[in-house]
């Protein structure tokens, strides 16, 4: 398998631009979900999970009834790499 290669500076300071909703909290890129209820919260982390599974990047994440909170990083990389942003990407498909 490839090296995942961390971000670079340049990178990390585009991520506002390309990923609008996300947040850069040091290493890991946060996003949270509101939906209308548990079930609507847990069909969600289910794509997600489905997503996960598909790109073998999984996310790390905080479940609380209608609320889901997702942070992304590389632990291979030691911080953020391409595969978060295109996770996060991937994330943002499924609502449209």
């Amino acid at each position: 398998m490839a090296k995942v290669e961390k971000l670079g500076a340049h990178a990390r300071a585009e991520l506002a631009a390309d990923l609008p909703g996300w947040t850069l909290e040091g290493e890991h890129l946060k996003r949270s979900f509101r939906f209308g209820d548990f079930s609507q919260a847990f069909a969600f982390m289910t794509r997600v999970a489905l997503l996960a599974e598909a790109q073998d990047h999984h996310p790390e994440w905080f479940n609380v009834w209608n609320r889901v909170d997702i942070a992304l990083t590389t632990h291979d990389a030691g911080g953020l790499s391409l595969r978060d942003v295109k996770m996060a990407k991937s994330i943002d498909a499924l609502l449209g």
